[in-house]
């Protein structure tokens, strides 16, 4: 397997354009107010980004799939981070089996 140079240039374009946004997030995150209606919406973006790009999925794919994001809904209700990962991986896995 061999590298072109069209391959080297499109990774390096890649990568610059990752640090840059890290950066320019870091440099953009110093001039908001950390107070307010912009921390409210700040300290909620994570939530959106997520559903943004599970809900899709979850709706989409399967009723294997739609299950087991209820399922890890409820659980992320009652159990911390790991053990809610966890339980949405394995419902989808035991579901995908049962149903499939």
């Amino acid at each position: 397997m061999s590298v072109t140079a069209a391959n080297l240039l499109a990774i390096l374009a890649m990568a610059v354009a990752t640090y840059a946004t890290r950066g320019f997030g870091l440099w953009i995150a110093d001039h908001i107010p950390a107070s307010g209606r912009t921390r409210a919406a700040l300290d909620a973006l994570p939530a959106a980004v997520l559903t943004a790009v599970v809900a899709p999925v979850a709706l989409a794919t399967g009723p294997a799939e739609t299950i087991a994001a209820a399922i890890t809904l409820v659980a992320a209700l009652r159990l911390p981070l790991l053990a809610t990962v966890a339980t949405g991986v394995v419902a989808v896995v035991v579901l995908r089996y049962v149903l499939g």
